[in-house]
């Protein structure tokens, strides 16, 4: 690992070559394709490449038992085959949806795959697809590994924002992060209700965390709430007793 004049790790120079190319690369396909087809073709044979290390192409041998594991890993690649959580809520945008389905499942099966936690490459990764899922995406934003999104489309995110690994955010009802906020890991970031009587009825409530809040790690965010900003939500470790 090559370190620059800040001391900040960095992958070797060739290899941060190969991994800007292939973000450029993405990123440029995603700008020009927006139709679900094109964009879940790109997908596929993107994973294709990451899970079993050959293009996509030939035919599946549907005939042998033996081989339906590998049948089923095949076709699961592709995001049209695929079914998310999300496309079973009522209040889902089926258009907005469709269009950032293929991504979702690419952001998802990248941190499941044998490089989602190659720090240096993650973090660009996620934040070239973000620009393509998300309302807004600002600036110098670091997002880490295994985050979850609901619909994506209903984030809106300020320069400056760091997500810790395995936070989770139900956008449903709209979630906006302030410039400077920080998510910690495991967090939990909701933006709807259920009723207090009827668990399906559910209310759509956006959330607000405004500038440089602190959002601790494990800490739960509900729909409708509003954290001002430089304010801190949940449990910090400190020093001494």
């Amino acid at each position: 690992m090559a370190n620059n004049l800040n001391n900040t790790p960095r992958p070797a120079p060739e290899a941060e070559e190969v991994y800007r190319r292939w973000i450029h690369f993405l990123d440029e396909e995603f700008t020009r394709h927006h139709s679900p087809e094109r964009r879940a073709e790109i997908v596929r044979d993107q994973l294709y490449q990451l899970y079993l290390g050959r293009p996509h192409g030939g035919k599946l041998n549907l005939t042998l038992t033996s081989e339906l594991p590998g049948n089923v890993l095949s076709l699961s690649l592709d995001p049209e085959n695929v079914t998310l959580e999300a496309e079973h809520y009522e209040d889902v945008d089926p258009e907005q949806f469709a269009k950032r389905k293929p991504l979702l499942w690419f952001w998802q099966m990248f941190d499941r795959s044998p490089i989602g936690t190659n720090h240096w490459l993650g973090i660009r990764f996620r934040c070239m697809l973000g620009r393509h899922i998300f309302a807004h995406m600002g600036a110098g934003v670091k997002i880490y590994h295994g985050v979850d999104l609901t619909y994506g489309y209903n984030m809106s995110i300020e320069d400056g924002v760091t997500i810790r690994q395995r936070a989770l955010f139900n956008d449903r009802g709209g979630i906006s992060i302030g410039k400077g906020a920080v998510i910690g890991s495991f967090a939990r970031v909701y933006s709807h209700a259920h009723a207090a009587d009827d668990f399906s009825k559910v209310t759509l409530v956006p959330t607000v965390i405004g500038a440089g809040a602190r959002i601790a790690s494990h800490a739960i965010v509900l729909g409708g709430q509003q954290v001002d900003p430089g304010a801190a939500i949940g449990r910090f470790p400190t020093h001494g007793a």
